[in-house]
């Protein structure tokens, strides 16, 4: 999932492909402990110190995200013999090509690439472990990362494959000023206070939750509810296909519960399944809704439109002062195998993580965490909206685990299983036991037991 528009990043991190995608837990194997991937020279001499030659680096990046450019311009400006040779192409397009591309005698030196896992395993990825030693990565939390290892036999272990340029979370907005009517004066701290502000924006007429569901946006709110319900190391295993993992299970057919009681209560729209993500983001900014599950890549937009009345908090947990876990997503770039200058693409992904006009960047130009080691500070952003978003980011990266979307789990498990069961379970066409039973099916269909 992409942080510069929410329709972008949110189709993609339902089908598997970014919204979206960021990370897992605070501890892995170490960096390419079980990995053996073909095509890599394990031998390979490294450089960090970058050249004083005149290099021209080539990126492949996705139509739409302007960030990679300014990162360009400004790294060019800093070190004029560095220059860039961007070119872009449409989200499917890009998908549709990269393999063919980076397996080409002209691969480019970085590339936007969502789907790592088959690339990685196919060779056409370069180890970025030697990187994670020479820089010092082991100093950015883990989570930030974990996503982005692979071994032989899961995602979220192995050797690293690719960075992030801006690191997403998700969490609830609430209408401070619809809360305020109510009497509502903080956030809620717990599920149950959560639950309790809807009820009592349900009784006093207001819509509790703004949220679509046309391709399943009420993933959002399940998963929110199966993060602080499930040990975040299992939601880990399964979203990486770990072998034996499931999601038929206790804590996320309570989850299942919890959404089709909220349905049931009246806390979503009646026309949900319907719903799409611009209606939900028009209805929510003009005053309908107490509550929306969302990502921090709205949080300009929504800053803009809504002003003082709109805030951001990372969803509750069952008791007050649990360890926040929360979904995210990175705008996952990866160098190729045979690209041509691998350690100056390394030295720009390392100088974008912790430069600090580089971080500047990241953040007001996506709204996004801008990562990198956990005691640099985060940038001001241009609104307090952001600043809410981006601490969340860091209080998740501290305190917390930062979860992958579940709906990544396989290619084709969002569209074909749990968009349509989430839609079922609405509208009370199945029950929560079927749903994720049906939904492990599907799993198993693709990936097997």
């Amino acid at each position: 999932m992409n942080t510069r528009t929410g329709r972008s990043l949110i189709t993609r991190a339902a089908v598997g492909a970014s919204v979206l995608s960021l990370a897992v837990l605070t501890a892995c194997s170490a960096p390419g402990a079980d990995n053996t991937s073909a095509g890599q020279d394990e031998d390979r001499e490294i450089s960090t110190e970058l050249t004083s030659e005149d290099v021209e680096l080539d990126f492949y990046i996705e139509t739409g995200f302007p960030i990679a450019q300014e990162l360009a311009d400004e790294f060019t400006e800093q070190h004029p013999n560095i220059t860039f040779n961007i070119r872009s192409d449409q989200f499917a397009v890009l998908t549709e090509n990269a393999s063919r591309v980076m397996a080409s005698d002209d691969a480019p030196d970085l590339i936007r690439l969502p789907q790592l896992v088959d690339p990685a395993r196919d060779g056409l990825l370069l180890d970025f472990d030697p990187y994670f030693d020479a820089y010092g990565w082991d100093a950015f939390p883990e989570s930030q990362l974990q996503q982005m290892r692979i071994s032989d036999d899961a995602r979220g272990t192995g050797s690293l494959y690719g960075m992030g340029i801006g690191y997403s979370v998700t969490g609830v907005y609430w209408n401070k000023a619809i809360a305020a009517q109510l009497g509502i004066t903080e956030a809620p701290a717990t599920i149950e206070e959560l639950e309790a502000d809807m009820a009592t924006a349900k009784a006093a007429g207001q819509q509790p939750i703004m949220q679509f569901n046309d391709i399943g946006g009420i993933a959002f709110p399940f998963q929110a509810l199966y993060n602080q319900l499930a040990d975040p190391t299992d939601i880990a295993d399964w979203t990486f296909q770990q072998p034996g993992a499931t999601i038929d299970n206790p804590e996320a057919t309570e989850a299942m519960a919890t959404i089709q009681e909220w349905a049931d209560a009246g806390y979503f729209p009646s026309d949900a399944n319907s719903l799409d993500y611009t209606t939900m983001m028009g209805r929510f900014s003009g005053g309908e809704g107490l509550f929306m599950f969302n990502g921090d890549w709205e949080s300009a937009n929504l800053s803009e439109s809504m002003g003082d009345d709109v805030g951001f908090f990372l969803m509750p947990g069952t008791e007050e002062g649990a360890a926040p876990v929360a979904m995210g997503a990175p705008n996952t770039y990866t160098i190729p195998a045979k690209a041509e200058h691998p350690d100056e693409a390394a030295y720009f992904l390392n100088w974008l993580h912790t430069d600090e006009t580089a971080r500047e960047i990241i953040v007001n130009s996506s709204g996004a965490n801008p990562g990198g080691p956990s005691d640099l500070e985060i940038p001001e952003a241009a609104n307090p909206l952001t600043q809410q978003t981006l601490a969340a980011g860091q209080t998740v990266g501290a305190d917390g685990t930062l979860v992958d979307f579940v709906a990544n789990a396989t290619a084709g498990i969002y569209a074909g299983s749990i968009r349509p069961e989430l839609q079922s379970l609405i509208d009370d066409r199945t029950t929560p036991e079927d749903a994720v039973a049906a939904i492990q099916a599907a799993y198993e269909d693709e990936v097997g037991p």
